[in-house]
């Protein structure tokens, strides 16, 4: 019986070995010897995936061969298996007895023992799982683990009660014990992975089978049908997992778009281009991110179905059926309508944004073309000024009135100009403004104000000189307006030396520089009125046609006509002299191509004082 259970537990043991890829033994007495494969056992099958830490691996000393064999000892002890009667010394020394022992209690302890049913012992635990799965068989009786088992017919029963395609049980010759064992060992090894521990010798002829033998050899039966069961169990635990899964995240993406679709069909727009824009930020965000997880979620969704339905048909197993409403076709039907309501809502914000830039474009038309048309109305009214200087004066001081609160109106327009910039609208049918010229326009029509006011003021001043003729103060306004350079209605020394000058009026550098000291003094500047006031002073007796053509004819030396050396010999001021060639008309004879320019005076004085 001995060598039946060597080789029976030899078997048993590499299958073990072979699992963890280490090659098989041979004998328990020598490949147990020195701890070694002892060692490669505890550290893999049965007792699992664990590392006993370094070992001699080569070992040659029989205390290297003994710290070997009491580390594996020690470990198997610390899994809570006892071993008595049984040390080092007896594996080192190829105790065969005590090492069938030994390898009996692993096989009971990591194979038998997970198999026990109702609490029983290892064997009694066996013995009813075996004749609970052989009660359908009525040929076959498993009283025990010796002869009920010498016929093969209990063997053949647990193959065709797992795996009924592999044999057909009422087929079998139950006469022929030998046939019926072998072909029931090879089915075991060929289509279950169960490796053939015993012969069929072992089991047909032996008087007894070895009953720890056959335990072992049955024990592997049990627990590949056990490893099926749980390993179906395992499948239709992950296919209910998977399922479930799908089930849970399909109602979740399905309620998301549903929820999505309702908020795009209730969105409402405020009428700003700031509203209109927000929704379409927030359209492209949705775009980039959740958009992009739903994608990711409904490819993930259709694999994990795709994945259920394999693992089912794999084991021919019924196809999954979703819930009504969480099929992959339902989930297309949703996504389509997604879709659908993600292009609406792309166009309602699109054409809400239209819209608005237009109402703008509109408004800021209505705004510029307006503002321009009172512009243009007041200038209108400015150079269409008649009447009494007093009633001119009523009017232009209204009209300045009504220009105040233009600057109000022209932020109104600056600010919906502001709104049209927010809104990136460059162009604009509606109008030909912009701010910067209604701006400019502003500006302008102030200043034109400004100035009316001043030249109504000094026509004023003007008239109220009784003693100058009206060709005197046109001639006398024009000449100031035309030296006051800046605009500012004062002259300063060099303006009014030019201006006095082209008058015919020349006086020493020293006296312009006292007049104009005491005209300050007067008036505070050489404003149109103290200019005036002068005037009239030197015109009492020095600003008669006769006294001016006289003084022509000395400038000309007698001569009906004037050049501009003439002038310049006079030591007459430059801008005089210019002013004085661009009044006075050319002679014929200059006209017609002479050598040097020759100016008109006499004609040019009866135009001024006619």
């Amino acid at each position: 019986m001995d060598s039946i259970q060597e080789r029976t537990f030899c078997k048993w043991l590499n299958t073990k070995l072979e699992a963890r890829d280490y090659p098989p033994m041979t004998s328990l007495v020598t490949d147990l010897s020195d701890g070694v494969r002892l060692i490669q056992l505890m550290a893999g099958n049965p007792t699992g995936d664990v590392s006993l830490g370094r070992y001699n691996k080569v070992p040659r000393m029989r205390v290297q061969k003994a710290e070997n064999v009491t580390k594996a000892l020690e470990f198997i002890a610390s899994r809570g298996v006892k071993l008595t009667n049984i040390g080092p010394e007896d594996i080192i020394d190829g105790n065969l007895k005590l090492i069938l022992g030994m390898i009996w209690t692993l096989i009971l302890r990591f194979t038998i023992a997970d198999i026990s049913e109702e609490g029983l012992s290892a064997k009694e635990g066996l013995l009813l799982w075996c004749q609970r799965q052989t009660t359908p068989y009525k040929e076959v009786d498993v009283q025990d683990f010796t002869y009920s088992w010498s016929d093969g017919l209990a063997l053949c029963a647990l193959i065709h009660r797992h795996r009924p395609e592999l044999l057909d049980f009422y087929s079998l010759d139950f006469n022929d014990r030998h046939r019926n064992t072998r072909r029931a060992f090879t089915i075991a090894q060929d289509f279950l992975g169960i490796p053939q521990l015993l012969e069929v010798e072992d089991l047909c002829d032996a008087r007894p089978p070895d009953e720890r033998s056959v335990m072992t050899y049955v024990a592997d039966q049990a627990e590949t049908v056990s490893r099926r069961v749980e390993k179906f169990a395992d499948l239709m635990q992950s296919v209910w997992s998977s399922r479930n899964d799908y089930e849970t995240r399909t109602r979740k993406l399905l309620a998301a778009i549903g929820q999505r679709r309702t908020e795009w069909a209730q969105t409402t727009f405020t009428g700003t281009y700031t509203d209109a824009r927000d929704h379409s930020t927030e359209l492209n965000v949705y775009k980039q991110t959740t958009k992009r997880e739903w994608v990711t979620e409904k490819q993930d969704l259709a694999s994990l179905f795709g994945n259920v339905q394999t693992k089912l048909k794999t084991y021919n197993l019924r196809p999954y059926l979703p819930p009504p409403g969480l099929d992959l076709e339902d989930m297309e039907a949703a996504w389509s309508k997604l879709l659908e309501s993600e292009a609406n809502q792309s166009r309602k914000i699109n054409s809400e944004i239209r819209k608005i830039k237009e109402d703008l474009r509109q408004k800021f038309a209505n705004a510029a073309n307006e503002f321009e048309r009172q512009l243009r109305l007041i200038s209108s009214q400015i150079s269409s000024m008649v009447g009494p200087l007093e009633n001119q004066q009523d009017q232009i001081d209204q009209i300045q009135q009504r220009l105040a609160p233009l600057s109000k109106d022209l932020a109104h327009v600056a600010a919906i100009e502001d709104e049209v910039q927010a809104a990136n609208i460059e162009e604009n049918d509606h109008t030909v403004y912009t701010y910067q010229d209604l701006d400019f326009e502003l500006r302008l029509v102030q200043q034109t104000v400004v100035k009316k006011i001043k030249f109504i003021e000094n026509q004023i001043v003007a008239r109220n000189m009784s003693n100058l003729t009206p060709a005197q103060l046109e001639q006398f306004e024009s000449t100031f307006r035309y030296f006051d350079r800046n605009g500012n209605n004062t002259l300063n020394v060099d303006e009014m030396t030019a201006a006095l000058a082209s008058l015919g009026i020349v006086y020493s550098d020293e006296d312009v520089d006292a007049i104009h000291a005491q005209l300050v003094g007067e008036y505070g500047d050489v404003t149109f009125e103290a200019f005036i006031n002068l005037l009239v002073e030197i015109t009492e007796d020095q600003t008669t046609p006769d006294q001016l053509r006289d003084a022509f004819r000395g400038l000309a030396h007698d001569k009906p006509f004037v050049t501009e050396l003439d002038l310049k010999m006079a030591m007459l001021p430059q801008s005089a002299i210019d002013y004085l060639r661009e009044v006075m008309p050319p002679t014929t004879a200059s006209s017609e191509g002479g050598e040097e320019a020759e100016y008109d005076y006499e004609v040019w004085l009866d135009r001024v004082f006619n």
